[in-house]
């Protein structure tokens, strides 16, 4: 499982894993670990969690924009994820971002640094950034009149005429927070979930909010049924853990990219990026089989010399051999992979049913109906995984063209 200050770095170039990845990144404890997340996100909707855990909404904004007081002069700044490169780009001044930066970035991070600081942020925030000016549109979706943006994969639409729309279009820019940092020098900032909007200044050019999810209308919440049904899920996908854990606890050791594992989670991404389902837990071993073997045929046709080709038809044929070894153990590992997946997205379902603004994706044909990106969930001991429906929105960001990358 990883940690949040894990998650949080990766703004410097890490990444943030799926919950259902865990089984695959630690094994026997990581498929644990996913199955007390499920439960403790089911008990905080049900107002009965014994747990501290925060749940955030992951905002599809572009680009991260870094902003505040640097603890070492005193001075306000804008900048990016360059802000943590061993030599940072930390901005002071319009002059800053140009030397700095390049593209289109150049000209959000100087609308950042002229409103930004009417906010009065004390210490050094995190956001991700929904809209400049130019950037707001004018859209009929489904019959009815919005305004709309798109600062990555998906556009967010806002009915025209209510108070929402009127906010969004009195604002010089849009940003959602969703990290704090403290320290007394740049180079050893430390990270905390959350960011404390409600200390901040209002300003009528700054559409802003922190990303934590709210459900203030009680409606994501779970029927006696549907809690029975999640449980007896949950139930399901430990037992499987339980009976791939000599498997699993093999796979989290192999770090090699062409290792089983390592293949696993390429394996099941391919779905993902084609649009497809997971078939049954034995059509996925069957096919991940012969996926194995198709890939590693290739690297082994990729080599140039009998030496080499040698090379990687014994890693294939060591893998072929691993998975035929434990072909039960990997059957109930990827049946345990398929349960936490399929007991994520309901939960997913739920939480999507509270938002505030409207979330579509825009195709050649028009606009269709998406759910947020995701959320990120952060335990009491700082334990971080994002919950995203892979197959909407994952097939999303791999197809849709991004918006904020111009120039």
């Amino acid at each position: 499982m990883q940690s949040f200050k894990q998650y949080l770095n990766e703004s410097r170039n890490t990444h943030l894993e799926h919950l259902e990845d865990e089984i695959v990144n630690n094994g026997y404890d990581g498929g644990v670990n996913a199955v007390n997340f499920l439960s403790s996100i089911r008990d905080m909707m049900l107002g009965s969690s014994r747990s501290k855990l925060n749940v955030s909404v992951k905002w599809d904004g572009a680009p991260a924009v870094f902003c505040g007081i640097n603890p070492e002069n005193g001075k306000f700044f804008v900048g990016s994820k360059s802000i943590f490169n061993v030599t940072p780009k930390i901005n002071y001044t319009n002059s800053d971002i140009s030397r700095n930066h390049s593209g289109g970035l150049v000209d959000r991070l100087k609308v950042c640094l002229k409103y930004l600081p009417r906010l009065g942020i004390k210490g050094v925030v995190q956001g991700d950034l929904l809209f400049v000016p130019g950037d707001i549109k004018g859209v009929t979706i489904h019959g009815e009149k919005a305004i709309a943006f798109k600062p990555n994969t998906i556009t967010y639409a806002v009915p025209e005429g209510t108070p929402l729309a009127s906010r969004i279009l009195r604002a010089k820019l849009g940003i959602i927070f969703h990290t704090s940092y403290s320290g007394n020098s740049m180079s050893k900032l430390k990270a905390s979930f959350g960011v404390n909007v409600r200390s901040f200044n209002n300003s009528s050019a700054v559409f802003f909010s922190d990303a934590s999810y709210k459900d203030t209308s009680g409606v994501a919440t779970f029927t006696s049924s549907e809690s029975d049904s999640y449980d007896a899920q949950l139930r399901m996908a430990m037992g499987s853990i339980k009976k791939g854990k000599s498997v699993l606890e093999l796979m989290k050791r192999q770090k090699n990219l062409l290792s089983v594992g390592a293949r696993l989670k390429i394996f099941f991404n391919d779905y993902v990026k084609r649009g497809k389902s997971v078939p049954s837990a034995k059509g996925a071993y069957n096919d991940f089989r012969k996926y194995y073997a198709s890939a590693l045929d290739d690297e082994v046709d990729a080599r140039k010399t009998d030496k080499a080709k040698s090379k990687y038809a014994t890693i294939r044929n060591e893998g072929l051999r691993f998975i035929d070894r434990y072909a039960t153990e990997l059957y109930f590992a990827i049946a345990s992979y398929m349960t936490l997946q399929k007991v994520k997205s309901f939960l997913v379902q739920k939480m999507n049913q509270i938002k505030s603004i409207g979330t579509f994706i825009q195709t050649d044909k028009g606009f269709r109906v998406t759910n947020p990106e995701g959320y990120v969930a952060v335990d009491r001991s700082g334990s971080a995984v994002k919950l995203v429906d892979r197959l909407e929105f994952s097939t999303a960001n791999f197809t849709i063209a991004k918006s904020w990358i111009r120039g």
